[in-house]
């Protein structure tokens, strides 16, 4: 099954419209930590509501963990820093897609040890899409691809 991994979130309300979107598309969520902020489910309740009984939800306490642990599986990063579009890239059904922390993406070591990377073309005059928004665009992708919908 598809993955979506964040790399160390910043803001909660993001990872909670993302487990809603990986709810929806029942794709799984993996987060790494450190996150930016507390994650507390009672706190975050009416953020995400009932969406994480639907969501299949592992938490990594390193970047070292989550490689570890994805050995048997192609890490494809979202980025800004390359040429290759989303629909250009062709996914398989044990993919997992890594997106960075909303305010600094994923530090150089990281970049440079993911050899498959994708991009949204976008406008070159903005920086970037809201990550749940670039979750919901590949993830869509993504299903379109390996037929995972009915």
């Amino acid at each position: 099954m598809i993955s979506v991994a964040l790399y160390q979130p910043d803001i909660a309300q993001n990872t909670a419209a993302i487990i809603r979107i990986c709810a929806c598309f029942e794709v799984n969520l993996e987060i790494i930590r450190p996150c930016g902020y507390f994650f507390d489910k009672k706190k975050l309740d009416r953020i995400y509501l009932d969406y994480l009984e639907n969501c299949n939800l592992k938490f990594y306490e390193s970047y070292d963990e989550f490689i570890n642990n994805k050995k048997n599986s192609r890490i494809i990063l979202a980025t800004t820093k390359t040429n290759t579009g989303y629909t250009k890239f062709t996914f398989k059904k044990n993919d997992t897609i890594l997106f960075g922390r909303e305010s600094a993406g994923v530090p150089k070591n990281v970049h440079d040890t993911i050899a498959n990377k994708i991009t949204i073309p976008m406008n070159k005059n903005v920086r970037s899409f809201n990550i749940a928004s670039s979750v919901a665009i590949i993830c869509s992708e993504v299903i379109r691809q390996i037929n995972l919908t009915t």
